[in-house]
């Protein structure tokens, strides 16, 4: 099991839920998630272990957000970026896109890395630079995914589905 299926797994997404999660509310709504779990884990300073709540708090919405809003098709630039997004993590990649979407995976872990030290070290200029390298690697590669929907919608019979 690959990563990217592994955390599909782990968010239990079937056809429905990945149809949820298209939802332009579902995926810009899970970038506020960003600083909301940032700031959860830096109000240790604060809280002490009762920050614990706030995180747990965040990843319980991470969960909750793919089922809660209401499916989409894919008629809007988020919604086909998740739909790619799906052709991804069942491995429906042609060639031309592997080498960008495995970049901007990478990016994204550097930015996640960043963010991990400075939430470690509670230190804001590598806590910045993480989020502004996650944040700007998600939407670069939901634009992607978008590219790689509408390839895939060319390339299909009528018969087919997704």
């Amino acid at each position: 099991m690959t990563g990217k299926n592994a955390a599909a797994a782990v968010h239990g997404m079937s056809g429905e839920t990945w149809k949820r999660h298209a939802n332009p509310w579902s995926v810009w709504t899970r970038f506020a998630a960003i600083p909301a779990f940032e700031l959860a884990v830096w109000s240790r300073q604060w809280l002490g272990w009762w920050c614990l709540a706030a995180v747990v708090a965040v990843v319980a919405w991470l969960w909750l957000n793919v089922r809660l809003f209401e499916p989409v098709e894919p008629t809007g630039w988020a919604a086909r970026g998740i739909y790619g997004e799906r052709l991804h993590v069942d491995g429906k990649v042609p060639a031309e896109h592997k080498t960008t979407l495995n970049w901007l995976i990478a990016s994204g872990l550097v930015g996640f890395v960043l963010i991990a030290w400075g939430l470690v070290a509670l230190s804001m200029w590598p806590l910045t630079l993480g989020t502004v390298m996650v944040v700007f690697a998600q939407l670069w590669r939901i634009d992607r995914y978008g590219l790689l929907f509408q390839q895939h919608l060319r390339e299909q019979s009528p018969d087919d589905a997704i």
